[in-house]
């Protein structure tokens, strides 16, 4: 099934890495969300387990060595076009992830890929959905919340 135009919602992970009150992030090279930052992830492969392909999706885009803990959120994406018709529709479970080892790197669908301090996250242009997300993770390490209050909205 195609990303683009799908025939369904494709079903997607992301993995959501806190590390020394940093949040690993990945900016987007290509559609949906090119130039935008978000946390690193992609679509599951047939016959792939969610967690492996969280796994491999932080490790192909970042360098970086997780290991999935739990499903946090699960996410609708949805964009559609001109006309209305949806252009991409990603159902997204996003993961706590336990950082293994790496310095991060872009690979493959990244521009870009960096540890990013919570407290500058207001700096970069995050998607919504990836916003969310960290705002769960980072509920759960008391004083990391912080870094979000001026970029709500």
């Amino acid at each position: 099934m195609s990303a683009e135009y799908p025939e369904g919602p494709v079903p997607a992970v992301g993995g959501i890495v806190v590390q020394n009150g940093e949040i690993l992030l990945v900016q987007r090279g290509r559609s949906p969300s090119k130039g935008r930052w978000s946390i690193p992830g992609g679509s599951i492969e047939e016959g792939e387990t969610a967690e492996a392909a969280v796994t491999r999706e932080v490790l192909e885009e970042t360098g970086i060595a997780v290991r999935p803990v739990r499903v946090l959120t699960v996410v609708d994406y949805i964009e559609r076009d001109v006309e209305g018709r949806v252009r991409f529709h990603y159902a997204i479970a996003d993961f706590l992830c336990e950082f293994v080892s790496g310095t991060p790197v872009p690979g493959s669908d990244a521009a870009d890929a960096r540890w990013i301090p919570a407290r500058e996250l207001h700096e970069y242009d995050v998607t919504s959905t990836a916003l969310a997300a960290i705002q769960i993770a980072l509920r759960e390490r008391p004083g990391w919340e912080s870094g979000l209050d001026s970029h709500q909205g």
